[in-house]
């Protein structure tokens, strides 16, 4: 009974002894899984320095530009008719025909105005034939002067006749370039080179003295036609460089400037028309083409600009990350901004000349982060 005990109680030792080695094991592995520095015993993290893009603030003069949409016209369109009545024979072009000086439209019905030529020069060689017998007349008379069948009266009433004679002559002259015009008025002509834009009248119609027949552009100078705002007027008189970009031709930019802007806005808009005349004209340039105006005058104060990315909200208001160039830490503070563009904002204060500023994530920063500054181009 006394040796069972014994191996008992010997046997009970061997598994405290295995049981307390397999704690001592589990808790070195534990151990070894830290590493542990300092008397406090707490891990130290090695601080992540991010990269960031950023951007140098730089305070110059900008421009800024009012963009308006506008359509080119010509300065003057005017319209043609014939400057005698009658009835419309031919009409020699249509919409859109170019034309030039000087090159045939359209014809009336010529009968009445060349018999009224014939019946000019009947009268004027009637007239004539009068003049060459009083004139013969007052010559013959005028030969017997100093004999006695001279007569002062006579002379006087032949001078007369001859005079009366020589002024139907000349009114008969009159009468026939008259009758003669207005047979040349009866084919209508292009005054100038252009564009025919409408057709008033057709082939058929009788037309009264003056009635329109056609409209033509001139081609000689164009203008760009747009509507301003009236919160934009100031803009428009103040600008100092205007361009115009044809929707045609995109990538290329024309000069303009102001030839005159109504003093009263268009009932149906209600914008105030203004009228840019085209100074350097492409060759390709149209009458009804689009094309996107702009306006240009200096700010009168330095802006600074930065992308759109680099703007962030603080509350209410706009800021942006100001990374110190020594540490690399940054630094959230509020900016104001003066106008918004397609891609960037124009800063007026918050930021000073030559500080960067970070462009990209500016969601994830937080104060006092540290950076490695990257400027547009580096890796």
């Amino acid at each position: 009974m006394r040796l069972s005990v014994d191996g008992f109680a010997r046997s009970l030792s061997r598994k405290a002894v295995l049981a307390t080695a397999a704690v001592g094991a589990v808790a070195l592995v534990a151990l070894g899984a830290f590493s542990w520095k300092g008397p406090a015993g707490a891990p130290v993290r090695e601080e992540v320095v991010r990269p960031a893009r950023v951007a140098e603030v730089q305070y110059r003069t900008h421009m800024g530009s009012l963009m308006l949409a506008g359509t080119v016209v010509p300065r003057i369109e005017t319209t043609l008719g014939f400057r005698v009545a009658g009835k419309v024979t031919s009409r020699e072009v249509d919409v859109g025909a170019v034309v030039q000086a000087g090159q045939l439209l359209a014809r009336i019905d010529p009968t009445d105005y060349r018999l009224a030529v014939d019946n000019a020069r009947a009268a004027l060689a009637s007239a004539e034939a009068d003049y060459a017998r009083a004139k013969a007349d007052l010559d013959r008379y005028q030969a017997l002067r100093g004999s006695a069948a001279f007569m002062t009266q006579t002379l006087d009433t032949r001078q007369s006749v001859s005079s009366t004679s020589q002024a139907k002559v000349e009114q008969a002259k009159s009468q026939l370039a008259t009758a003669e015009n207005n047979l040349a008025y009866t084919e209508l002509h292009a005054d100038a080179a252009g564009v025919i834009t409408a057709v008033i009248a057709e082939v058929g119609q009788v037309l009264p003295q003056g009635q329109g027949m056609v409209k033509l552009a001139r081609s000689e100078e164009l203008e760009i036609l747009v509507g301003v705002p009236e919160n934009r007027l100031k803009n428009v008189r103040e600008a100092s460089r205007i361009t115009f970009e044809l929707w045609s031709d995109t990538g290329r930019r024309y000069k303009a400037r102001l030839r005159e802007l109504s003093p009263s806005a268009d009932p149906m808009t209600r914008t105030y028309p203004a009228r840019f005349t085209v100074v350097d004209a492409p060759d390709f340039i149209g009458i009804g083409m689009t094309a996107s105006l702009t306006l240009a005058k200096p700010d009168p104060e330095k802006l600074a600009e930065v992308p759109l990315t680099a703007i962030f909200q603080k509350g209410k208001e706009p800021a942006v990350w100001v990374v110190d160039k020594q540490t690399g830490a940054v630094a959230l503070r509020s900016v104001t901004i003066s106008r918004w563009r397609d891609e960037t904002a124009l800063l007026t204060s918050g930021v000073e000349d030559g500080e960067i500023v970070a462009t990209a994530g500016v969601h994830k920063l937080e104060p006092g982060q540290k950076v490695k500054p990257l400027l547009a181009g580096e890796r």
